[in-house]
């Protein structure tokens, strides 16, 4: 499959007449959420893992030199948490252009924190997409996000940031947690790459 998802996803925009639909973020939307939305509130999916196996040719590295970032993959037993947001179905032109590089929407079921379950979508990269990069040691992956760098900013700044930001949910991720651990390897490279970015480079689309 191409990477390029945008006209898949605005195919199915048949929301049924639902005038808000709840979606579920559980890479930069946890922290970064630049479209409006009614309510947003801690959250999570099960049967889903979260993994950094997906490549970043447009935000977080560049076509040549691709950086790493979130997508998540099935794993029985397993609970993925993150931050649902309950939005208007226009506000998906936007997202189906932040999530363009291999991102699809997928329905599924959302549990809040408090207990309560909805029906809602998801953006999903799997393994059949161009960009995907598929499954590597941590210390790998840490490596190839030290040195990675796109229009968004250095690839390090979004593993900080999701790890921080499900610090402050008090939630745990063992795989994000131990990459951020490998990050510290590589504070040279990780140091130069800050350096290097572009002043508006703050205000470029994150990836989700």
């Amino acid at each position: 499959m191409d990477a390029a998802t945008i006209a898949i996803n605005q195919r199915m925009n048949k929301f049924d007449g639902h005038e808000q639909v709840w979606l579920f973020g559980y890479g930069s939307l946890i922290y970064k959420a630049d479209f409006p939305y009614i309510e947003r509130r801690p959250a999570s999916i099960a049967g889903w893992t979260r993994r950094f196996w997906q490549g970043s040719h447009d935000h977080r590295g560049t076509p040549m030199a691709p950086g790493r970032v979130a997508t998540i993959v099935p794993q029985a037993g397993a609970v993925c948490d993150g931050m649902a947001y309950l939005i208007t179905p226009e506000v998906f032109a936007h997202l189906d252009h932040r999530e363009k590089n291999g991102y699809l929407r997928l329905a599924t079921n959302i549990t809040f924190d408090d207990g309560g379950k909805v029906e809602g979508l998801v953006y999903i990269a799997n393994e059949e997409n161009a960009a995907f990069l598929g499954a590597a040691p941590e210390l790998d992956i840490a490596r190839q996000i030290a040195r990675s760098h796109g229009p968004s900013g250095p690839n390090s700044e979004y593993l900080l940031h999701l790890a921080n930001a499900l610090r402050e949910l008090g939630k745990s991720d063992p795989h994000v947690f131990a990459i951020e651990q490998h990050l510290a390897q590589f504070q040279d490279q990780i140091r130069d790459q800050f350096q290097t970015a572009p002043p508006d480079s703050a205000a470029a689309p994150s990836r989700a």
